[in-house]
């Protein structure tokens, strides 16, 4: 109460002096003001330092935030996000550091040395559950970062043989298999994007990518290089490196990722759950920025300009053409095919940064579908915890950004089979005529 009187005398000595200017008297002043009593009651609660503001400050509560990501061009709205000053603009000081796998992205996550990352979508889910060697830390995805934009390449001696139909690539797996040399195909990491595209890809091929062939993990800026001195039959990867593959006369493009599943959720901003729960604000500053950032990322005007900043050595250290023609759409296989794809990697167009929990149910059908898990893991309780539509439309609402909201309508991939991610996940998951379901 000493501190609090203090307070009220050198607010009324103040007020006094304005008064007097103005013609008030102090005692018309303290008449008008409950006589002072209410002034100390009003401000004797207001901790140190208070500085006048009635409100309460909606500024992050950790200003300084170091961003993981891999050199792939998926990356692009959080490097823009930081290089054009936009989380400063929402109080946060970025610092982007580049990772040399998806397990030392994780890991940094997990021990703080970062606080947010560019993330393959099924590895928050994975570490949520502690599955695939990841240790058991709860990650949130309030932020899908891009659709699209993946491809899986194939070593040049398949080139006129096999183009986008898997089964065509049967008969050489099976004559390899037989002579104890089974082909060799690679993935980013096990729980990932690329790796359930390419486990997808095989299987609608007749293809058991656990019994039939050899699956390797390779860190995405290391693919084509593997290639090259023939340690893989075929990849799939994120760009520029499958665009590289052809530039480096290694490798062409088989089929793209959009081509088996059109408009695909593909890397998230991830962030722990510990995190998320102490720093709410935080998390909205930095989805308020990487909105900003991925509207001028999908102008088609600007993606030179973001080709030019992403392929400097401090981001993917690939030269810009490469990285630009598959941003516009330009696709030129390897093997003669080309065409313009207008289904190129978007990263805000069509409701892209939504969320959506169905994607993480339909992870979570190919996790059981290929063992990672044992027995019917929770669909609905899993995808809640890990995706987080409500920060996401809470942010959006304070800027007042108009967005497609929730979906829940089926998805029909390129071998004709539909999740309903209202249906029976279970059967869903079970419903495949090559899987390794587990109990």
């Amino acid at each position: 109460m000493e501190n609090s009187g203090k307070v009220s005398q050198s607010l009324e000595r103040r007020m006094s002096v304005g008064a007097s200017r103005s013609g008030m008297t102090r005692r018309h002043f303290l008449s008008t003001s409950a006589k002072g009593a209410g002034l100390t009651a009003l401000f004797s609660g207001l901790p140190t330092g208070w500085m006048g503001s009635v409100y309460a400050s909606d500024a992050p509560e950790t200003s300084e935030m170091k961003f993981g990501i891999i050199a792939l061009t998926d990356c692009s709205s959080i490097v823009i996000a930081h290089e054009k000053g936009l989380f400063k603009k929402y109080g946060v000081n970025s610092v982007v550091s580049k990772g040399a796998s998806w397990a030392a992205i994780r890991d940094a996550l997990s021990n703080g040395d970062i606080q947010a990352t560019h993330m393959l979508l099924g590895m928050p889910i994975a570490s949520t559950m502690g599955l695939a060697g990841s240790p058991k830390k709860p990650m949130i995805v309030p932020w899908l970062v891009n659709r699209n934009g993946q491809a899986i390449s194939l070593s040049n001696k398949y080139k006129g043989k096999i183009t986008d139909d898997p089964k065509s690539l049967k008969p050489f797996v099976d004559e390899a298999k037989t002579a104890g040399v089974p082909l060799s195909f690679a993935m980013t990491f096990p729980p990932g994007t690329h790796a359930m595209w390419m486990r997808y890809y095989l299987g609608a091929g007749g293809i058991n990518p656990d019994n039939d062939v050899a699956l390797i993990t390779v860190p995405p800026p290391q693919m084509v290089a593997n290639m090259k001195v023939d340690k893989m039959d075929g990849f799939c990867v994120g760009e520029p490196w499958n665009a590289r593959a052809i530039a480096d006369e290694v490798g062409y493009t088989g089929i793209t990722t959009q081509a088996i599943w059109k408009d695909h959720p593909e890397k998230v901003c991830a962030f722990t759950g510990e995190f998320a729960d102490a720093n709410p604000k935080t998390v909205k500053a930095v989805l308020k920025a990487l909105n900003e950032a991925s509207i001028w990322a999908d102008d088609l005007n600007n993606r030179p300009e973001l080709a030019k900043i992403v392929a400097s050595p401090t981001y993917i250290n690939c030269p810009e053409d490469i990285i630009l023609s598959r941003l516009q759409g330009k696709y030129i296989m390897g093997d003669g095919r080309k065409f313009r794809d207008p289904n190129y990697m978007i990263f805000s167009e069509r409701n892209c940064n939504y969320p959506q929990p169905k994607y993480a149910k339909w992870w979570l059908t190919q996790f059981r579908r290929w063992g990672f898990v044992e027995g019917a893991p929770d669909y609905e309780g899993v995808s809640k915890q890990v995706m987080r539509p409500d920060i996401y439309e809470e942010a959006m609402k304070e800027i007042g950004y108009s967005h497609g909201g929730l979906s829940d309508e089926s998805e029909t991939l390129f071998d004709g089979l539909t999740f309903d991610p209202k249906g029976d996940l279970e059967a869903y998951a079970k419903s495949f005529s090559v899987s390794n379901v587990k109990g």
